[in-house]
């Protein structure tokens, strides 16, 4: 249990969680873009009457828009740009089903509440909070967008845009074991594999046949074989699909890759690997697609500077601030932090389970992080 300094401003602790369970309750998972509308419009609803600007920025490829909120001032001088996503993996009606928004004594339980719901209204609600104070000495950006979960295919060209105008950048994924923050993570790698073999009937015409199903676990062995440990590498089949019927050698076959590297040298490696994947089997062809899809986020001295400035506001709250070592999970913070814009992340609400069905947020985390937001937008120049 963390104490907070008498000195330090309050937090109204029940405010704050009634307007995360109005989030967590309004599901929004990716593909959804009714869905995360829906949510946007909701975030929309919360900022109305502040002095800020919105900008609604309209979805593409079938995903849903993005909302952009800026102090008076921050559409023409470099400032803070926070990072929020309020996409979620969970699918509709997790909240009839598994995962109903509750409270069990010190744990709020909902689907993503912990990735990221919870750590984004927090920093929304420090923004609404230091706002009219007029407190803050840089111009803020608080950007949420809808598509992290899959890689934010659309929402990456306008968190470059904005990263490119700020001074630092805090991103609100959540804290990791036990209340750290994220000052480095991995570089992410997503690949398809299409595997076209030779059908034939698998009881008259077995010796016809090429495998595209067995090509394609010559293929997966020699993928995980890439997996090295010492040196942060991890490679992964995690999808396969593959057949037409149990009496017909299978002519396609279908998986999904994911790597994770942690710098670019490597990143580059390990593509070209992948990329360059020839067939054990000469008549069957291997088509491999993707590449890296989130450059690594390694921690530079600026970055650290920022973090000591993180830590000694917690220490000024009454509590402990430490880092991870570098994660290997992605986010947006990794296409900031590859600009060389100071980037902190993990600065959401503390819990775990994130993607599960047991997925919940601390209630003793709210009133530390949320004013650790509030002083890093009054204390960053």
């Amino acid at each position: 249990m963390v104490t907070i300094m008498q000195s330090a401003q309050s937090v109204d602790v029940g405010a704050i969680i009634e307007g995360i369970r109005r989030w967590v309750e309004t599901e929004s998972p990716t593909r959804n873009a009714a869905a995360v509308n829906r949510m946007i419009d909701v975030v929309q609803s919360d900022v109305a009457g502040l002095p800020v600007a919105t900008e609604r920025v309209p979805g593409q490829h079938g995903l849903a828009d993005a909302l952009i909120v800026r102090s008076d001032t921050a559409a023409t001088a470099p400032g803070i740009l926070i990072l929020s996503h309020i996409d979620t993996v969970h699918p509709i009606g997790t909240l009839r089903g598994p995962l109903p928004f509750r409270r069990d004594g010190e744990r709020l339980y909902g689907p993503g509440i912990y990735d990221m719901k919870g750590g984004a209204y927090l920093a929304l609600d420090a923004f609404r909070q230091v706002m009219p104070a007029g407190t803050m000495r840089l111009p803020v950006t608080h950007v949420f967008t809808p598509d992290e979960e899959i890689g934010s295919p659309t929402s990456r060209e306008l968190i470059e845009a904005e990263a490119k105008r700020a001074r630092y950048v805090l991103v609100t994924e959540p804290a990791r074991d036990g209340g750290k923050i994220v000052t480095s993570r991995k570089g992410v790698g997503r690949f398809e594999m299409k595997v076209t073999g030779i059908p034939a009937h698998s009881g008259s015409r077995h010796q016809d046949g090429h495998s595209a199903i067995k090509e394609m676990a010559r293929q997966i062995l020699s993928i995980e074989a890439m997996t090295d440990y010492a040196h942060g590498v991890t490679t992964t089949v995690g999808m396969v699909s593959g057949g037409t019927a149990p009496n017909v050698i299978p002519q396609h076959c279908f998986a999904s890759i994911d790597l994770r590297v942690r710098d670019d040298a490597a990143g580059h490696e390990f593509e070209t690997k992948i990329l360059g994947l020839q067939p054990v089997d000469s008549r069957v062809k291997i088509e491999v697609t993707g590449g890296m899809n989130r450059p690594p986020f390694e921690k530079t001295p600026a970055i650290d500077a920022l973090f000591r400035h993180a830590q000694g506001l917690a220490r000024d709250l009454g509590f402990s601030l430490e880092h991870t070592s570098m994660t290997g999970g992605g986010s947006d913070g990794n296409f900031t932090a590859a600009l060389g814009v100071p980037t902190l992340d993990g600065l959401g609400i503390d819990g775990d389970g994130a993607h599960t069905e047991w997925e919940h947020a601390l209630v003793s985390s709210i009133e530390p992080r949320t004013l650790l937001m509030r002083r890093l937008l009054e204390t960053l120049q």
